[in-house]
């Protein structure tokens, strides 16, 4: 029998339970206004092009923005900056919602307030990323904390879709958009509710670009943290972006409605969940480098499959698939990196992991929207698949040079004796740990 207990374990911290329960409800909010999002530009445009465009709107600030928004980060309380944040959301999903349900949106209020909601994004991104050190009392439980991030999300990606396919044809986006406003609360009151210690925040002894110039260069010159972001960076924009195709394969591809757009993005969501259980399971650091070459060609071969799928029964068996890979790859890399960037420039590194993770996405809803128009959304996705499964290869080929870098880390954190000398058959230290 596994242990529940040991899988939740990162909830034996107060801040972070109550982050969780906060960010549990909130992120089924997020999940409904994205389908609904999606579907009301479909049904206002037609068009896979505005599709493209309104997800780089909602994107691009976090690649444009995100390097400054690290320096920043790292300079300011997370915690209030977190807060703050938040509310800004609340207020742009609440505008969103007075717009739909006032029946006066068109497609250019949408790409305004995606733009503003990719605005307060830039920087919530890496605080949220960042913060989770700090809400987590043991060091040990940062990687199950993550884990069950993922966890979180992917439930949420399991349910919200569900709901908001159900009030899309029943009485329309704007409900989405409300619930999501309202959802807000619930983050909110959680993180006013955490102790906090009185933390030392850095004062600007530099220029902005003096400290965004280190945090570039410690990026670059780390074999581990460039590969793991150059890799999550290519999967993130060749292959992320069919979800926003999504529409198109539910009206056009497989002949059905908002109820279809809502199972399909409910499937992914029942991947990507079971992926980050199955994270939240592990003991160890130790093995997620070549799980991320894994994950990265299932999530390409799925992507390839459902390209090929003219069934709705096919595409719901294929898409766990492919959201099993791409969460166990998203959240694999960022362990890796949480585990060994220096504390003192995590907010820039995950400003960059927010850049590779979330900017490069909307290049690629630009490209998939473009080219689906020319070829087809088919066509389009199974290009993006096999650019995934060339990525897996790339990086198959950088994890030695990783794996001799990440050991002496690893010691010097005890991680890699702990399960030398734990586990009967695990990686001894004379052989270069599974990084």
């Amino acid at each position: 029998m596994p242990d529940l207990g040991f899988a939740v374990r990162a909830l034996r911290s107060r801040n972070y339970r109550l982050y969780f329960a906060g960010q549990g409800i909130s992120v089924i909010g997020t999940w409904m206004t994205r389908v609904a999002t999606s579907w009301l530009v479909y049904r206002l445009t037609g068009s896979a092009a505005a599709l493209g465009v309104i997800s780089f709107a909602g994107q691009a600030p976090a690649f444009f923005l995100g390097p400054i928004a690290g320096v920043w980060i790292d300079r300011w309380d997370r915690h209030r900056a977190l807060v703050v944040t938040q509310t800004l959301s609340m207020l742009q999903s609440l505008a969103l919602a007075g717009l739909a349900l006032a029946k006066i949106i068109t497609v250019w209020e949408i790409l305004v307030l995606a733009l503003a909601q990719g605005m307060i994004n830039a920087f919530d991104m890496p605080a949220r990323q960042a913060f989770v050190v700090e809400m987590v009392e043991r060091r040990e439980d940062l990687g199950n904390a993550i884990a069950l991030n993922s966890s979180m999300v992917n439930a949420a990606r399991l349910i919200g879709p569900s709901i908001a396919g159900v009030l899309i044809a029943g009485v329309g986006e704007g409900y989405c958009f409300l619930i999501d406003g309202i959802s807000y609360i619930a983050v909110i009151f959680s993180l006013l509710a955490m102790r906090i210690a009185a933390t030392q925040v850095r004062k600007a002894a530099r220029r902005v670009s003096a400290e965004l110039n280190e945090g570039w260069r410690y990026v670059a010159e780390s074999a581990p943290i460039r590969s793991i972001l150059l890799n999550l960076a290519l999967v993130s924009l060749f292959g992320v972006p069919y979800t926003v195709l999504m529409p198109i394969f539910a009206s056009v591809v497989l002949g059905g409605g908002a109820h279809t757009l809502g199972f399909l993005m409910s499937a992914v969501g029942v991947g990507a969940l079971l992926g980050a259980i199955t994270l939240a399971m592990r003991k160890s650091v130790l093995g997620l480098g070549r799980r991320i070459i894994y994950t990265t060609a299932l999530f390409g071969a799925a992507l390839v499959g459902f390209s090929l799928s003219r069934a709705l029964w096919l595409s719901i068996l294929l898409l766990p698939f492919a959201g099993f890979g791409m969460m166990q790859q998203m959240a694999s890399s960022n362990t890796i990196l949480q585990t060994i960037v220096d504390d003192e420039k995590r907010g820039r590194v995950m400003a960059f992991y927010s850049m590779a993770f979330q900017g490069m996405a909307p290049f690629g809803s630009l490209v998939a929207g473009a080219l689906a128009a020319k070829i087809g959304a088919p066509r389009t996705v199974m290009v993006s698949g096999i650019c995934c499964l060339a990525g897996s290869a790339w990086f198959a080929s950088q994890l030695p040079r990783i794996r001799e870098i990440v050991r002496p880390i690893y010691m010097k954190l005890g991680i890699l004796p702990q399960i030398a000398l734990g586990v009967q058959h695990a990686t001894t230290l004379s052989e270069p740990p599974e990084t």
